[in-house]
């Protein structure tokens, strides 16, 4: 059975007998919790038992740290308006901190199938279960950071230096193969030698929160190497891993600090991987649309595309402001990281006017 629970704080959060799950989804009708086992099964839904503000919520006594689970979110589907609803679509929790699985282009992902007419007039809704094809979110316990301390350097002294960390370590002879393109081979004393060697005083890290690679480079058997698609702003993407992907980003940031230098993160967060109207439903689409992307003046179903890569995140409202806030809090406080540099920021300070 599960309790009302709080609204204070989002994603899914463990205390002593249980997990707190909240959502934001201002227009939702219903919030489905939908939990699974480490072999993708099912095992239990529940719908969330009270909305505040928008944000809906429950507590699950029993639950543990590990759980898996996604969120189905009820409400109006009508593209043309903008609203995305479909709870066929099992969506990632823009909070969570830890993902299991990798994502899958499949027909099942999209909200819609064209109808008569190859645009939004003519979409049907679609009714298949995209939940094999997208990651699933994990409770995990907030965990205290350890380790060497930042080298704070004067912004008048800081020479930066950009690189990526599967593109920097693929093919470096000192990197043992199976650390290669990973955070272990950042980490590699011989990579942090030949930096420090350099002159350079701070290392900027190309995007590493959890990204998609396009549909189109996967149909020509290609991948992203730049990392700029995220589709989650807390989780660092598992494909730069060996095994664990946050105990790993902690131990790659500490290397670097005990080397002296600093880590500075390329983030994105003016647009997101889901892309424009056509794209697919992986998380916030399906949340709650409108709160979190722009939509043109007087056409509410076409998406604003300042980005060039189909969406624009909308930082004027209050939700998504805490969203990137908290995101870059975690970053910080939790994974060490001294800084960021933010892609096409200009796009994030722009207001509806």
């Amino acid at each position: 059975m599960i309790l009302e629970g709080s609204p204070n704080r989002l994603g899914a959060c463990c205390e002593n007998d249980g997990v707190n799950f909240a959502l934001y989804s201002g227009g939702a009708e219903a919030v489905e919790l939908c939990l699974y086992d480490e072999h993708r099964r099912q095992t239990g839904r529940h719908f969330l038992p009270a909305q505040s503000d928008g944000v809906w919520h429950g507590f699950l006594p029993g639950c543990l740290p590990g759980q898996r689970y996604g969120y189905r979110v009820h409400g109006p589907w009508s593209p043309l308006e903008g609203l995305r609803y479909n709870h066929a679509k099992l969506l990632i929790d823009p909070y969570t901190r830890r993902l299991d699985g990798d994502f899958r282009w499949d027909p099942a992902v999209y909200d819609y199938v064209t109808g008569e007419n190859d645009n939004s007039e003519g979409w049907k809704k679609n009714e298949r279960d995209s939940a094999p094809y997208v990651p699933l979110s994990v409770v995990s316990r907030a965990r205290e950071r350890s380790g060497a301390d930042s080298p704070r350097v004067p912004w008048a002294e800081a020479i930066i230096y950009e690189t990526n960390v599967r593109g920097f370590t693929m093919r470096h002879p000192g990197v043992p193969e199976h650390e290669r393109g990973k955070f272990r081979g950042m980490s590699n004393g011989k990579v942090l030698d030949y930096l420090k060697a350099l002159g350079i005083t701070s290392v900027e890290l190309m995007p590493v929160h959890t990204f998609i690679d396009e549909a189109f480079l996967v149909k020509k058997g290609l991948r992203n190497l730049w990392g700029y698609n995220s589709i989650q702003f807390f989780t660092a993407d598992t494909r730069f891993a060996v095994n664990d992907p946050v105990e790993e980003f902690r131990e790659m940031v500490n290397a670097i600090h005990g080397a002296g230098l600093e880590v500075i993160l390329d983030v994105v967060y003016n647009h997101t991987g889901e892309g424009d109207e056509r794209g697919p439903t992986l998380s916030f689409r399906g949340i709650d649309s409108q709160a979190y992307y722009r939509f043109e003046a007087g056409d509410p179903g076409r998406q604003v595309n300042h980005t060039g890569c189909g969406n624009t995140l909308n930082a004027d409202h209050p939700r998504v402001q805490n969203l990137v806030l908290d995101s870059l809090a975690y970053w910080r406080r939790e994974m060490g990281v001294d800084g960021f540099r933010f892609d096409l920021a200009t796009v994030l300070g722009r207001s509806a006017h």
